[in-house]
């Protein structure tokens, strides 16, 4: 993802800056994922594993990347609250 463009986004609904989320906290999530434990802000299940998300900087909610593009809708967040060994830092 572009650097310029990664430096201009924000969470829809907290309005903190966003990261790429990193493979150990990837890597979890799609554990959870696979296991069928993770839901959307909407309460619609996650059923596709991810291949680039975004954090933000709390670390309390990832929003997916499809091909390039960040999802930024508040209801397809997913909080990472649900998703048990998610790395805090």
């Amino acid at each position: 993802m572009d650097r310029k463009l990664l430096d201009l986004l924000v969470c829809p609904a907290s309005r903190q800056p966003l990261a790429l989320l990193e493979k150990a906290g990837l890597d979890a999530l799609n554990d959870a994922i696979a296991a069928g434990s993770v839901k959307r802000d909407d309460d619609t299940p996650q059923s596709e594993p991810l291949r680039e998300a975004l954090v933000t900087r709390d670390r309390r909610t990832v929003y997916r990347v499809d091909d390039g593009i960040p999802v930024l809708l508040v209801e397809e967040g997913l909080a990472t609250a649900q998703v048990q060994g998610f790395p805090t830092a």
